[in-house]
């Protein structure tokens, strides 16, 4: 019989709790909801003031500007920023930046973009042609794959609309701790050389 009672009392506060925490989610719900669904779309509206839809996700709530470590002119009104030069434990170099469109025009990216490897083929519209140079050890790094011959980079860019800027990594093999410094390429864009961090 304890057992029963015991059980009883269990559900009866159980179910005083779940109706104490619903008055009080109602009480502190009511009039503040629809303002914070404004502040949302209010503050998504900005971001593609500044010509990115597509990184706006990557500035997170920082409303610091990313560094900039070159920036390159590519094809007629493409232009390629360079933003982060990771050295990571791994073994590897991570490249983060940007490309944007400055024209009034769609951009459809070239076939270039995505390098000649026969192996890189599954990536489908990438960045996977791009390339690192170590001048001083003479030797060029290719993008990484995964093992399914995809590239360890972005994908998917096949166009930029007009003023809109797509964010872009590309992973590569690092080079001996000795190197400091590296000129980046992707095809129909000038060479940056920038340091390597970490």
């Amino acid at each position: 019989m304890s057992i029963r009672h015991t059980v009883k009392v269990r559900g009866g506060a159980a179910t005083a709790v779940v109706a104490v925490l619903a008055l009080a989610l109602a009480g502190c719900g009511g009039g503040g909801e629809k303002p914070k669904a404004k502040d949302v779309h209010t503050s998504s509206s900005p971001q593609p003031q500044g010509g990115s839809s597509a990184s706006a996700p990557a500035g997170g709530g920082s409303s610091a500007p990313p560094q900039i470590l070159a920036s390159v002119n590519g094809e007629t009104g493409i232009v390629l920023t360079i933003n982060s030069v990771t050295r990571d434990a791994g073994g590897f170099v991570t490249i983060n930046g940007q490309i944007k469109n400055t024209t009034g025009q769609q951009f459809v990216k070239t076939s270039a973009w995505r390098g000649s490897e026969r192996d890189l083929n599954g990536s489908g519209e990438s960045v996977a042609g791009a390339t690192l140079v170590d001048k001083v050890g003479k030797k060029r790094y290719y993008v990484l794959r995964d093992t399914d011959g995809r590239c360890l980079c972005t994908t998917g860019v096949a166009g930029i609309a007009a003023g809109a800027t797509v964010p872009f990594f590309a992973q590569f093999p690092a080079p001996p701790a000795s190197t400091t410094e590296v000129d980046f390429s992707l095809p129909t864009f000038a060479t940056a050389t920038v340091k390597l961090s970490g």
